[in-house]
């Protein structure tokens, strides 16, 4: 059940409602969008699924005749033999009658012929058909894209709401009373009291964000990680006054704006940590927050009747404590950073104190997607500003695949630190250690040309984590009795054309078919695209694409007689055997995806939804293979019974969910894109 909105909230936050508005109907918007979209694949998925039956339909009735067609032609063998004999019959008797045997020959040459004519119109009924059922395929590919891409957005608005949500400002009235104590003075009694109803007023204010939050049910269970806290931008006191009993009242207005630690939201919502990347290191599994004990009434600074705090106050996630000690209306807080001020009198009004100086310290590095540590605190990626005290500073910037940056600076004026990281010489992403003996990698400087052994074993082949498509179903276990050899990395551009130029092959894009890619989300044909020209610039070492699954087999051939050594195609169970490199996550490094570490739309690569990498830029996994995660989708061996053909890996300008280890897309053997490669297996 929503909470409604507390009366105390007034003007400002009332002014910043439309904006929290937007932030709705964008969330709206997309979920809106989701909904169509969805029930656009639901609709594809049968108008397939009565395609595919009727295909299977054709094929059997094909199957029927040309059964038949061995039966006819049987027939018509016989009756032929039988008109000859009558004929060898009539030279002894002319007399013979022959009309019987030349109207079954003749019976038998027009069924046989018109089941040869069925058998072509069945064809023809079988091609059209596929045809149809691949255009349903890309669309439906087009779509589960498209979806994909909508999660992301929306996922994206809804931690930008939540953000907005969390740092609204307000402004509310607040009364507290206390008792004074018998050893104190007026003005310390009256400081005292309006300290504990600043508090108050905040404890309220960030007890109403937390109500007023539109996924209250989502956040209010891990409140304790999120790290709310509440900036205090004025407060001034309505009125004030001591009765007789000793008692001191005070009705304070305070102005406050919210405030979150942004790298935890993605924790609050339960969605993937890349999308908090941009406000620093996502919050940690399992983390829980430090709070300092509640205050006692001697530790709060004093405060005037006249005097506007400004300050931070972090919020205790536990339940308020309240002392036993302690009249039940003071309550206590977790530590609240206000300005000092010095004890004046109840009518003198002092100028607020100065605040504690600060330098801007800018940091900037040669990378992208990096994480700036300082004091061992994330501050997030570079190029990044940051106000700190003067003083000695330690400054660590990390990123996978580079050497830690390290130094120490002496911070006493504002300052500007140019960081270069370096590569290391080579990376390892995923952390599951491989014995030596288990993975033997050719050594050459360049991965292009190297082949790595994947070990015999077994696994569990699927979607592991629920995460997947319908066709990643059921999980099932896969033995692998032998080890085998694989490319490490996708066959490029410049070994393509050593085979081209060699053997004078010609692709089937080449013949005037074109290639397909995507133009505003939707797939599209280009006859002028070919593994040449595929609608973006490519270098060498790019992945060679625009290749149908025929074009790859006979690279296979080529490349075996070339070597004397056998090559293929893996299929399915050994191409995921080997991306999974004995793991059970949904990618080399874990179960989400990162920024960075691999090529996949929105991926958060230079590359990302522009073209491909080129092969072997990001860290291969425990196996030595590069690339199994995006970059372009992989053609794998089809089995003798399937006229359809697997793709498996994702793609530069696919959905980073449609990456995962275990999702595959069905296709036709002679379609070919732009963002389709391969890469083969050395059988031994």
């Amino acid at each position: 059940m929503r909470i409604a909105p507390l009366p105390f909230f007034v003007s400002v936050a009332l002014l910043a409602s439309s904006a929290f508005a937007q932030d709705t109907a964008t969330v709206n918007a997309i979920e809106t969008e989701l909904t169509t979209k969805q029930s656009e694949l639901d609709n594809y998925s049968t108008v397939l699924d009565k395609h595919v039956a009727e295909e299977a339909r054709l094929q059997s009735q094909l199957t029927l005749l040309r059964k038949r067609s061995s039966e006819l032609e049987k027939e018509k063998n016989q009756a032929l033999d039988a008109m000859n004999e009558i004929y060898r019959r009539m030279i002894d008797d002319p007399n013979l009658d022959i009309s019987a045997a030349q109207t079954r020959y003749q019976q038998s040459v027009a069924s046989h012929k018109k089941n040869k004519d069925d058998i072509a119109m069945q064809l023809a009924a079988i091609a059209a058909q596929r045809k149809d059922i691949e255009q349903i395929r890309v669309a439906k590919h087009t779509l589960v894209n498209t979806l994909e891409s909508l999660k992301d957005q929306l996922s994206t608005a809804r931690i930008e709401r939540l953000r907005n949500e969390f740092t609204r400002e307000g402004t509310l009235e607040v009364d507290h009373t206390i008792n004074c104590k018998r050893t104190e003075t007026l003005a310390a009694c009256e400081q005292r009291g309006q300290q504990l109803g600043l508090q108050k007023a905040t404890k309220r204010f960030i007890d109403q964000i937390f109500a007023n939050l539109t996924e209250q049910r989502t956040v209010e269970p891990k409140r304790n990680i999120a790290g709310a806290q509440v900036q205090v931008m004025s407060s001034h006191v309505v009125s004030s006054s001591f009765s007789g009993q000793g008692n001191y009242s005070v009705n304070l207005s305070v102005t406050m704006r919210g405030d979150v630690n942004s790298s935890r939201l993605c924790g609050l919502l339960s969605v993937d940590n890349r999308f908090c990347s941009e406000y620093g290191t996502p919050l940690s599994i399992g983390y829980q927050a430090n709070y300092p004990a509640t205050y006692s009434d001697t530790q709060f600074t004093n405060l005037d009747d006249s005097q506007v705090v400004i300050g931070t106050v972090a919020i205790p996630e536990q339940p308020t404590h309240v002392s036993t000690t302690k009249p039940s209306n003071v309550v206590t807080v977790a530590k609240m950073e206000v300005a000092p001020i010095a004890e004046t009198s109840l009518k003198k009004s002092q100028p607020l104190p100065e605040k504690k100086a600060t330098v801007e310290f800018t940091i900037r590095s040669n990378v992208f997607d990096d994480e700036v540590f300082i004091n061992g605190v994330s501050y997030g990626s570079t190029k990044l500003s940051a106000k700190l005290a003067p003083g000695i500073y330690n400054v660590e910037i990390r990123k996978l695949g580079y050497e830690t940056y390290s130094k120490q600076v002496d911070l006493r004026k504002s300052r500007i630190l140019n960081a270069r990281l370096q590569k290391k010489p080579e990376m390892i992403a995923a952390p599951a250690p491989i014995k030596s003996d288990s993975v033997v990698a050719t050594v050459s400087s360049n991965p292009q040309n190297t082949t790595v052994v994947i070990p015999a074993g077994k696994f569990m082949m699927g979607d592991l984590t629920g995460n997947g498509l319908a066709n990643e179903r059921p999980v099932v276990e896969k033995v692998l009795s032998h080890s085998f050899s694989m490319q490490s990395t996708e066959v490029t551009v410049a070994q393509f054309r050593q085979f081209i130029e060699r053997s004078n092959y010609v692709t089937e894009a080449e013949k005037g078919k074109g290639c397909a890619h995507y133009k505003n989300g939707e797939p599209i044909w280009d006859i002028d695209f070919n593994w040449k020209n595929p609608g973006y610039e490519q270098k060498d070492n790019f992945p060679v694409v625009c290749v149908s699954y025929d074009d790859a087999k006979s690279f296979a051939d080529w490349l075996s007689a070339e070597s004397g050594e056998q090559y293929r195609l893996p299929n399915e169970v050994e191409w995921e055997y080997a991306a999974r490199a004995g793991s059970s996550a949904e990618y080399p490094w874990g179960n989400e995806i990162g920024r960075n570490l691999a090529n996949c739309g929105w991926c958060g690569s230079e590359w990302s939804n522009k073209s491909p990498a080129p092969v072997s830029e990001f860290a291969p996994n425990a196996y030595g293979l590069y690339d199994t995660v995006g970059n372009v989708w992989e053609w794998t061996q089809k089995r003798a019974s399937q006229s359809d053909v697997t793709v498996r890996g994702g793609a530069w300008n696919f959905a980073p969910s449609l990456a995962r280890v275990s999702t595959r897309l069905t296709l036709a053997p002679d379609f070919r894109a732009n963002y389709i490669g391969f890469r083969l297996i050395k059988q031994r």
